[in-house]
């Protein structure tokens, strides 16, 4: 509580710990690094492709890109190696208590991580739930069907209870933030 001398009502300060005010892309490139610092996998965060068109030079050390576009739709958002394996995987989150909305996965996305599992690899989303802090690995074999039925039935969305039925729950903890590593470990069996 903060009393300021002018004896004005004081102040209560409340202190909001959810999430740390991290993102979940941050939280996973956090705990990228944790794996690598403790050689325990290779994951990067993949850069965007972009196509700068504009620069601003107010001054020779302040050059600012004012105008860009995107080369190419990105893939996914991650990938790399672990335990002899090709990973990828894109990160989603939702503020919804239901469901996920399908829009928010893209096409050449559904057809990026078809090709990963085709050749061998491990392909999945990582969502998270923000409304129960909660986060789940999705193979994506276990999507697919749902996907490709949706352009048939008009499926908007995926409900919460298919991320809890055939999802892995991926538990959130100091450190390693996001071990989804353990739910990979579950694939591989």
């Amino acid at each position: 509580m903060l009393n300021y001398p002018n004896k004005k009502k004081p102040i209560q300060k409340v202190n909001n710990y959810a999430n740390l005010g991290m993102t979940l892309e941050s939280d996973i490139e956090e705990t990228n690094q944790y794996y690598l610092t403790h050689n325990i996998a290779v994951i990067h965060k993949k850069p965007t492709p972009i196509q700068v068109v504009n620069v601003s030079y107010p001054a020779r050390n302040k050059a600012k890109i004012t105008e860009a576009y995107y080369r190419t739709p990105s893939t996914t958002d991650f990938n790399g190696l672990y335990k002899g394996k090709y990973i990828d995987f894109d990160a989603k989150e939702t503020n919804s208590k239901t469901s996920m909305p399908l829009a928010n996965i893209h096409e050449h996305q559904m057809r990026h991580l078809k090709d990963v599992e085709h050749h061998g690899g491990i392909a999945f989303f990582i969502v998270g739930w923000k409304v129960y802090n909660e986060y789940y690995l999705l193979p994506y074999k276990e999507l697919e069907p749902l996907w490709e039925a949706s352009k048939k039935d008009g499926r908007k969305s995926i409900p919460y209870s298919f991320f809890k039925e055939k999802g892995i729950k991926i538990p959130f903890s100091y450190q390693p933030r996001l071990d989804y590593l353990k739910a990979v470990d579950q694939l591989l069996k």
